[in-house]
């Protein structure tokens, strides 16, 4: 078995289908016409890229190549959450760092050692892509679990200055909204777990079959890559949480208005 190829003119024949919403957008006057334009494209010309640029690295299959390109891919995700909530680069920038490494690392290296006992932990064919996938969504829990917590706090202000005057640490009258935050963005893959196989054939398994692999073994992988994602997705969004409370309060467990970006 092999996966079939894709000719480019195939593949931009089948950009055809976007007169489909389009059409969809213009008859309801949903005004994001301009805006889909913009991501199609971008996304267009982001892929074209990182695919001559995956092949070169595959090619290469360097360790500190390949080393270089998740600390990129990392750098731009940190980038990503600090501007969808509304943060301050210079403050948050590091902590966020800090925990997408950890949530990205572990479950990563977990994956290609021990599970997969490949000799070189950093072999392009397994540390990018499943990488990407776990880092990917350790990005979308940081966006809803930083917002929850810092939303729900100044949404409930009262109750939160309420129990620091009753003589609580900053990290106990923390702790309801924390645990808030953490199970909005968990609550998300975890529906996913319950549904994976039923509802939809997710990406990892869909891409191993279309590999040319048995399905037993994509279902294999596809377990494996979920226990990944949930994993660092935990250990990203507490992480990022419980690291940037000294960022974002002040000596007197305040928020602080200059943590956020007007």
């Amino acid at each position: 078995m092999h996966t079939e190829n894709i000719s480019l003119w195939s593949l931009t024949g089948y950009y055809a289908l976007f007169i489909i919403p389009f059409g969809m957008m213009i008859w309801l006057r949903i005004p994001i016409i301009g805006k889909t334009l913009s991501a199609v494209a971008r996304m267009t010309l982001q892929l074209l890229f990182v695919g001559f640029y995956l092949q070169i690295v595959f090619k290469l299959n360097n360790p500190w190549i390949n080393t270089l390109w998740l600390a990129v891919m990392v750098v731009v995700a940190d980038l990503s959450i600090v501007k969808g909530c509304g943060l301050k680069l210079r403050r948050f920038i590091f902590p966020l760092l800090v925990a997408l490494v950890g949530g990205t690392a572990i479950p990563l290296l977990a994956f290609v050692g021990p599970l997969l006992k490949r000799p070189n932990l950093m072999d392009a064919q397994y540390v990018i892509p499943i990488g990407g996938m776990i880092l990917g969504n350790c990005l979308r829990a940081d966006i809803i679990g930083i917002r929850s917590f810092y939303e729900s706090l100044k949404k409930q202000e009262n109750v939160f200055f309420h129990a620091l005057s009753q003589g609580a640490r900053l990290h106990e009258a923390t702790r309801p909204y924390l645990r808030h935050a953490c199970q909005a963005a968990l609550l998300p893959t975890v529906a996913t777990m319950a549904t994976i196989g039923l509802v939809a054939l997710p990406g990892m398994m869909t891409g191993v079959i279309l590999g040319g692999a048995d399905p037993m073994t994509a279902i294999k992988y596809q377990i494996a890559i979920m226990i990944a994602i949930f994993t660092g997705t935990a250990i990203t969004v507490i992480l990022a949480i419980l690291i940037s409370i000294k960022s974002s309060f002040t000596p007197y467990g305040i928020l602080d208005p200059l943590a956020f970006r007007t």
